[in-house]
């Protein structure tokens, strides 16, 4: 008979980074909750077979988390998640008793609550300097009172040592019920593309060129303007590390389901406009280097990239995220190109809109980390990971396409987050005021 797989539930879930790290080192994320119901939708979209709870974490049990999922009394070996982390300014208090810390709170209760084995917290690097490390103090005070140690010292891992082509620092706290022994972090095994041969003496992990290589030029499709996907068997000689994300071996799936799909599909590529005047600035901007009108990084084929973020949350207004610079071409990179900087197959979708799948993938784990530190609790569980037989199909296509208000009525809930507004207060240059600076400084 064959033995269970076991138990995760992600929590502050996205588009579900870590969900499909953990699969992959051969967990069953059997539920995972995210209150941005577009998020919640692409999650349910990739992992069909996941229950996907669209709300706050604040009020949730535990109980309910176990009913929803319809795990009854199972053992969850694992909890994890990014919790946001806000309150730091308030001096003479505890950092967690902060209203805006409310979330981390919740991580720990539901941790308790599940009586999960072990737990992965993750986070910005930006808690473990200055004052912000009493924030961490205070975080690894509150597992204790629950019965929970934490592996110390805490950790800040870098993708680009884990086979992604993206230099992207993250906090991570792994954490064991008492009596259970401790996970250990994972050990590098690669070293950034463009680095010294004489760090660690790894082997050298893919480059942007390894990631985006094979590729069709989106700028042959004008249905790209209008659509996210065009079918094409223009692809290229792919790399080694852009097989893995073809799923070009059956080893490409890990410990993870297959999934039924396109391969000559080309997702998640819809185009943007660019003015002549930007497409001159990128192509004049160095590889490696910094547009200086945009602040858009513009990748080198033999590095790496910059971190990609997920740009400026709905409250404040932003419609789009900081893209880079393509390294070949005069453009910012799709949608596609970021996740194959970190380390998301070509199976996986966003949505459509390039400011949700751009913020999607921003927010997210790369799954490569991910299965890392997955398998670290794996080995400490003991026995050998088991590969699926089955076959999973990927959810309905309209998910990728819902916007706030479609996603609300999808789940059934109200809208979680107010509606954007378009009006910083501050007005935007033209590209023809731009370009007249620009020429009064070459005349200068």
């Amino acid at each position: 008979m064959m033995t269970p797989r076991p138990i995760g539930i992600d929590l502050f879930s996205g588009a579900g980074g870590l969900s499909l790290g953990f699969e992959q080192a051969g967990f069953d994320v059997v539920a995972a909750v995210e209150i941005d119901p577009i998020h919640a939708a692409i999650h349910k979209f990739n992992f069909p077979e996941c229950t996907v709870i669209p709300r706050t974490v604040i009020g949730l049990s535990g109980q309910e988390i176990r009913e929803l999922a319809n795990i009854r009394d199972r053992s969850v070996e694992v909890v994890f998640g990014g919790a946001p982390c806000q309150g730091f300014s308030l001096m003479g208090q505890r950092v967690l008793d902060d209203p805006r810390n409310a979330l981390v709170r919740e991580f720990v209760r539901i941790v308790s609550e599940l009586d999960a084995s072990y737990f992965v917290f993750e986070n910005v690097k930006g808690l473990t300097v200055g004052q912000h490390k009493r924030f961490l103090d205070e975080l690894i005070g509150a597992f204790r009172t629950v019965g929970y140690r934490v592996q110390l010292p805490w950790r800040v891992l870098n993708a680009s040592f884990y086979g992604v082509p993206q230099d992207r620092e993250r906090l991570f706290l792994l954490g064991a019920k008492e009596g259970l022994s401790l996970p250990d972090y994972p050990c590098p095994t690669t070293r950034p593309a463009g680095s010294k041969r004489s760090l660690f003496d790894l082997p050298q992990g893919p480059s942007c060129r390894d990631a985006l290589g094979d590729l069709p030029d989106v700028e042959k499709f004008p249905q790209l303007f209008e659509d996210d996907c065009v079918l094409t068997d223009e692809w290229m000689a792919p790399s080694e590390y852009a097989k893995e994300l073809r799923c070009a071996q059956s080893s490409a799936w890990h410990y993870g389901y297959r999934r039924r799909w396109q391969p000559n599909l080309l997702t998640s590529s819809m185009r943007t406009v660019h003015t002549q005047v930007s497409r001159r600035r990128f192509a004049e901007t160095g590889l490696g280097d910094v547009e200086p009108i945009s602040r858009f990084f513009k990748l080198a084929g033999n590095g790496i990239s910059n971190t990609l973020r997920a740009g400026t949350d709905s409250a404040r207004g932003a419609f789009t995220s900081p893209r880079p610079i393509h390294y070949k071409y005069a453009r910012c990179i799709t949608v596609r190109e970021m996740a194959r900087l970190h380390g998301f197959p070509d199976w996986f979708r966003f949505h459509q809109r390039k400011w949700h799948g751009a913020r999607q993938i921003g927010n997210a784990v790369p799954p490569p980390l991910g299965r890392a530190i997955a398998i670290e609790i794996r080995k400490i569980l003991g026995g050998k990971p088991c590969k699926p037989v089955r076959i999973l199909g990927l959810g309905d296509p309209a998910l990728l396409r819902m916007g706030m208000t479609r996603a609300a009525e999808y789940w059934g809930i109200k809208v979680p987050i107010g509606r954007r507004d378009r009006r910083s207060g501050v007005r935007k240059r033209s590209q023809a005021e731009i370009e007249a600076v620009r020429l009064a400084t070459v005349g200068a």
